[in-house]
């Protein structure tokens, strides 16, 4: 049983993120093999995020949840939603989508901060992304800023290895700040597999390179609440659904989106 107290909801909704310990530590094996499944047969949206000079491999993927049975079933059978409906303050949970990311021992690459939200179709307040290790991780831990999801302009989304603008319009972004250099306070724990980091979509994030022996292997997921609604933006979204067919102000189609708690 994980059980949430109403300092977890005030911190997430203050904070934008909280630590939920241990939130998927009965499906670790179902998980582990998912992501076994998902690197021996990437989708289609599989990258490996190389850049110039970079060593180590750093796999990511994501949209797998409906042929891969281990995320189905852990998505299903797991505390998440019910968790997120808790800390969202949401009466519905809706499934956005699956991510996989896997750093292997001595990959120098980080993860660029950056806020998952200006790169999705779907904006409002009730957002939630569980983000959990399926190994021990110490220096590559998810790092967060505390109450960015309230800023007042969206941070610009990038291209990973080019670091060039995702959309045209850049200037209605706010530039990629540094949080460390800038003072801001910045949050980040030491985890153990099936730990899980609740933050909403519009949180700045990102994540050291993986200098350890071990990979760090995570897997996330995205969940959407009462107030989610589709939005468009001015391109290619990420990930893209093409051929979705929704227009401004709709709930995501729960064909392509089931609702977990309705």
């Amino acid at each position: 049983m994980v059980s949430i107290t109403q300092n977890d909801i005030n911190s997430f909704q203050s904070d934008g993120v909280v630590v939920i310990r241990g939130l998927f530590s009965d499906h670790l094996d179902a998980l582990r093999a998912g992501v076994e499944r998902n690197m021996t047969a990437p989708g289609p949206y599989a990258s490996e995020n190389r850049k110039d000079g970079e060593t180590g491999r750093f796999f990511d993927d994501y949209c797998n949840w409906q042929r891969i049975p281990e995320f189905q079933s852990v998505i299903k059978q797991s505390a998440a939603a019910n968790v997120a409906a808790q800390l969202m303050q949401s009466q519905t949970v809706q499934l956005f989508h699956d991510h996989v990311l896997v750093k292997e021992p001595g990959t120098s690459m980080a993860t660029p901060w950056h806020t998952d939200g200006p790169y999705y179709f779907v904006e409002g307040s009730q957002t939630l992304s569980f983000w959990s290790p399926l190994d021990p991780v110490t220096d590559a831990t998810l790092r967060l800023v505390a109450g960015s999801h309230r800023w007042e302009k969206p941070v610009l989304p990038t291209r990973w290895a080019s670091e060039e603008s995702f959309f045209p319009n850049k200037d209605d972004y706010m530039p990629v700040p540094d949080p460390d250099a800038e003072g801001m306070r910045i949050l980040e724990w030491e985890m153990e597999p099936g730990d899980a980091v609740a933050f909403n979509y519009h949180i700045l994030h990102g994540a050291r390179g993986n200098h350890a022996t071990a990979r760090r292997r995570a897997f996330s997921l995205r969940l959407l609440g009462d107030d989610a609604r589709y939005v468009t933006r001015p391109g290619r979204t990420s990930p893209p659904f093409p051929g979705h067919d929704m227009i401004e102000g709709q709930r995501l189609r729960e064909d392509w989106f089931p609702m977990l708690i309705e």
